[in-house]
């Protein structure tokens, strides 16, 4: 019987059916039918319950979820998530007209959000956001780094080989996707967590920081340091009650790899036919796809004693072998 339907009354006939007959046309049965109502409307309380237990395990209301690189598709995807659980959330990113305009759908969709313009890779400057949004909402209980992406000038090419990368541009890159992308923002709100005593902070890592992936070498060693740094936070912080993870989305379409994905005409390039061939699912995620994984991580209940792990959300790319 569906849990869904009838009442304590229908939960009830389904117990008595079969077993004693009609309880109501037998007055010997009575006491029966009295015990039997109880432990109906027992288990009707306990399936309602159990709803809301449910329910509450995800719910994010009274959070603050600061999202840096929430004018991206991945982490304004994750920032809407997180606004749709109930966390007020902090815009945060360079591109003022992309952050405004997150802020707005999160806000229209009934959750509560503002932009904080700000440098991920400039202490100075997320210093200076992390004032404003606690001024603004309060202290950060939740992080969530998704700032990065890969540069054409440390991309292995033909016409660009690993011998001819510049030691600056592999340092941008670094500066980019770990510095930027995990260091700094883990410096500034990290601290205020652990004198809070709670807090999540979830980093976003690749699967090239699993396997190195062909081109994108200096990507790739940062975001392998992101996954050694996140591992180093969660033993650090355990203890004052910040946990610290990452999550690792498989090929997901965005302005950081789209060069590398579709040609000008839109057809997808050899790449992402083979990208294709080695994940299962044989298709690229989409951005709403990474929010349940986000949105458990950060949860203070339902992730309670989570911490120092990577979640793979990648259609089973790095479950494929020959």
């Amino acid at each position: 019987m569906s849990a869904e339907r009838g009442s304590p009354t229908d939960f009830l006939q389904y117990l008595s059916s079969g077993c004693i007959g009609s309880p109501r046309s037998r007055n010997a049965h009575t006491s029966v039918y009295v015990v039997l109502e109880e432990i109906a409307a027992d288990k009707w309380r306990g399936v309602a319950h159990n709803r809301s237990t449910m329910s509450s395990l995800f719910d994010l209301s009274g959070e603050v979820a600061v999202v840096i690189g929430a004018t991206g598709v991945l982490g304004g995807g994750l920032a809407d998530g997180l606004g749709a659980a109930g966390a007020k959330v902090a815009v945060v990113g360079r591109n003022q007209e992309r952050g405004e305009a997150r802020a707005k759908v999160i806000s229209e969709a009934g959750g509560t959000a503002k932009f904080f313009s700000a440098d991920a890779s400039d202490r100075a400057s997320v210093a200076k956001a992390r004032e404003a949004i606690s001024a603004e909402f309060g202290g950060a209980t939740i992080l969530v780094n998704a700032a990065g992406g890969n540069d054409p000038k440390v991309t292995v090419t033909a016409e660009r080989n690993f011998e001819s990368i510049v030691a600056d541009d592999w340092r941008a890159a670094f500066d980019l996707n770990l510095v930027g992308g995990a260091l700094i923002p883990c410096q500034e709100f990290g601290p205020a967590m652990c004198a809070a005593g709670k807090g999540s902070i979830i980093n976003i890592a690749s699967v090239s920081a699993h396997l190195p992936l062909s081109r994108v070498v200096a990507y790739s060693s940062a975001k392998a340091a992101v996954l050694n740094l996140t591992q180093f936070l969660a033993r650090e912080w355990a203890s004052k009650g910040v946990r610290v993870n990452s999550i690792t989305p498989g090929f997901f379409p965005a302005e950081q790899n789209r060069k590398l994905l579709f040609n000008d005409d839109g057809s997808p390039t050899a790449r992402t036919q083979s990208i294709w061939g080695h994940t299962p699912m044989n298709r690229f995620g989409q951005a709403e796809e990474l929010i349940g994984a986000c949105v458990f991580l950060a949860s203070p209940k339902a992730a309670s004693f989570v911490t120092g792990i990577d979640l793979r959300v990648d259609g089973g790319f790095l479950s494929q072998t020959i």
